[in-house]
């Protein structure tokens, strides 16, 4: 079996998986930025939002970060994947970007 991973044949978001007689390339998990295989803990630099924790890249909870990113008055943080988001807090609406009561 020729090893055609040896000649990186795949794009930058994906590594090679080497078969028997070809190769396939397969995407990089969504928390890295080009990769050596699969999973977090094969990224060879993590994406923005992840930072390399125990060896592999991690969803930063920006929710629990000192500075409040969520700075608008009944407002809530919700942690995502890779970023976060800025609700309304229960029992307000977003009325033109600012939370009203409803």
């Amino acid at each position: 079996d020729l090893d055609e991973c040896a000649t990186s044949p795949c794009k930058d978001h994906q590594y090679c998986l080497n078969t028997d007689g070809s190769f396939s390339c397969k995407a990089c998990d969504a928390s890295c930025v080009g990769c050596t295989g699969e999973g977090s803990e094969k990224c060879k630099t993590c994406a923005s939002g992840y930072v390399k924790e125990d060896e592999k890249c991690s969803d930063i909870d920006e929710c629990n970060l000192p500075e409040k990113v969520c700075t608008k008055e009944n407002q809530d943080c919700v942690n995502t994947s890779g970023s976060y988001k800025c609700v309304c807090s229960e029992g307000f609406e977003d009325k033109d970007g600012t939370c009203v009561q409803t």
